[in-house]
């Protein structure tokens, strides 16, 4: 084990262009306190926040489907593809960041009633098992933190922005 760790850590510290020891051991601490789940645990913990959202929540959602990823791809970040995603994982003056919880990808209601709104593909609210697993250490805390996820993404569905969902604590 202990080549592992020390492995893991000059690693770290090599990603993290040098900021220093400290910082190469907190990451690597932060990693080995990481609650692991499997993909059907994974997809439990949504079905439980899911069954525990109020139901008008639940009932005012019109062709959207909830998904699950390990991790962000580039889609996701709004890579457009014209770039080398694999130079924008490596950049250094801006790493992408670890943390993203999930994504609403499609229309708000308030665009649908702008006109335009197709509804032969479903929008589409996608939780990332990977960042839930790095921000958080227990399977409540992941099972929390994945309901609030899903009422902020929802929250865009419903037309609200970033600055409307952290003033209502779904930062």
């Amino acid at each position: 084990v202990l080549p592992n760790i020390y492995s893991a850590w000059f690693k770290l510290r090599a990603l993290t262009g040098g900021k220093g020891e400290q910082f190469a051991w907190a990451q690597l601490l932060r990693i080995a306190a990481m609650h692991r789940m499997t993909d059907k645990e994974f997809e439990r913990a949504i079905e439980e926040a899911l069954d525990a959202m109020p139901d008008q929540f639940l009932e005012a959602l019109e062709n959207v489907a909830v998904v699950w990823a390990d991790e962000p791809s580039a889609y996701h970040w709004g890579w457009d593809g014209d770039e080398n995603w694999e130079d924008a994982e490596d950049a250094e003056d801006e790493p992408l960041p670890d943390d993203l919880l999930g994504l609403f990808d499609g229309l708000s209601l308030v665009e649908r009633a702008e006109g335009g709104y197709d509804d032969d593909i479903p929008d589409v609210i996608t939780v990332f098992k990977g960042p839930h697993e790095r921000c958080f250490s227990s399977r409540e805390e992941i099972v929390e933190e994945i309901g609030k996820t899903v009422i902020h993404e929802l929250g865009h569905y419903f037309g609200l922005s970033e600055d409307q969902l952290a003033a209502m604590g779904y930062e």
